[in-house]
């Protein structure tokens, strides 16, 4: 393989001494283009979009190693349209000539890739393609993935001028690749400075003013002579300790939210938003305490599937106009509960297939789950699980 490899290689040279003024001036048109961009997503499709109009090739392809950088865990193409991208299949993970650049990081340039010894066949419907041109992209001194460029418009395949302008070019995109991670830590830093700030000015506003207006109502509360007007007004307290819970739990999220990542809180939210389709109505959601920073991912990945299955039962056999879903974390335990207001669960049902399923995952974190009617009634599923 190695002899093969070496006969299409050449010795890179700079780029100066082969192109000329108008290959640089394209050159450094591109380098421009790839540099304007901050997000990088935007930054790798325009990366490789760039590097195949700098060659003139019909097909592009950027592949991102993955984190072991033993395969290709992304692959952004140009030249091939969504419906030939569908009709293809599952994306290259890196064998064949794509693994060459994996394997030994160097540019390599073939006038036909059909022949060359390491080569993998093309998948079902696959477009036909021949000569090819590779070069790896380097952040910080490692591969970050490699460009590969195909079919070479109006010639008989890729010149030496095209290596060296994707080899500088490459150099090039590992830059615009470090600029747009480092723009995208100073935005996920200036998102947390934002969060302090409004978790302070909640806790330093917000809550005690809540917590002074409950204290002149209970003080007023002794002064009320007529029952309807004092249980009116004890309501409202227990209304504003309510509020008082929620604001503190949204600040103890915005305190701990991690960044990036996924949000149970986040998550939660947007399975009973989903849910809204089937029960016809979206559900009330309360939290209580710290989730994100408490409940682990083997653990969120029960309680999603939890919730998903009583909200499901809900929709199919509850026939309930409301349903309010709270998410508890105190005492070193997570508390699901789910509260509906439907025709509640019938004398003596033990569980059907998807109780089951919740017992199963509450006994595989130590948990429990019970059910039976809710307090208004209709029915109640609470959901209850150590958390370390």
């Amino acid at each position: 393989m190695n002899l093969a490899r070496e006969r299409v290689r050449r010795t890179v040279s700079p780029v100066a001494e082969l192109a000329g003024p108008k290959q640089l001036r394209r050159l450094l048109e591109a380098v421009l283009s790839i540099g304007s961009e901050l997000g990088l997503a935007e930054v790798l499709q325009r990366i490789i979009t760039v590097a195949t109009e700098l060659v003139d090739a019909q097909y592009g392809a950027l592949g991102v190693l993955d984190e072991e950088g033993t395969r290709l865990a992304e692959f952004i193409t140009v030249g091939i349209d969504d419906e030939g991208r569908r009709r293809i299949g599952k994306l290259p993970e890196g064998h064949g000539i794509l693994g060459l650049l994996i394997v030994d990081p160097r540019p390599i340039r073939l006038p036909d890739l059909r022949q060359h010894p390491d080569s993998y066949g093309f998948p079902p419907n696959h477009p036909p393609m021949r000569s090819f041109l590779g070069a790896p992209i380097l952040v910080r001194g490692a591969i970050f993935g490699n460009l590969y460029l195909c079919d070479k418009r109006g010639g008989d395949g890729f010149t030496d001028i095209d290596e060296e302008m994707v080899v500088a070019l490459a150099v090039a995109a590992g830059i615009a690749i470090e600029n747009a991670r480092l723009h995208a830590r100073v935005a996920e830093l200036a998102l947390f400075e934002d969060r302090e700030r409004i978790a302070r000015e909640l806790h330093d506003t917000v809550i005690q003013r809540l917590f002074a207006t409950g204290l002149a109502l209970q003080a007023t509360i002794r002064l009320v002579v007529r029952p309807e007007v004092v249980e009116r007004l004890q309501a409202l307290v227990e209304d504003l300790d309510v509020t008082v819970r929620h604001v503190r739990s949204a600040i103890f999220e915005l305190h701990t939210a991690r960044l990036p990542g996924s949000s149970v809180r986040q998550a939660v939210l947007e399975l009973c938003a989903e849910s809204s389709r089937s029960l016809g109505f979206e559900p009330l959601v309360y939290f209580d305490g710290p989730i994100d920073s408490l409940v682990e991912e083997q653990v969120a990945t029960h309680l999603l599937a939890v919730l998903q299955e009583t909200l499901s039962n809900v929709a199919r056999h509850a026939n309930a106009t409301k349903v309010e879903v709270s998410l508890v974390t105190a005492d070193g335990e997570l508390d699901l509960s789910v509260v509906d207001d439907g025709k509640g669960i019938t004398d003596g049902v033990t569980g059907g297939r998807g109780l089951d399923n919740m017992r199963t995952r509450a006994a595989l974190v130590n948990g429990e789950v019970k059910w039976g009617p809710g307090p208004d009634g209709g029915a109640a599923v609470r959901w209850r699980v150590p958390l370390k």
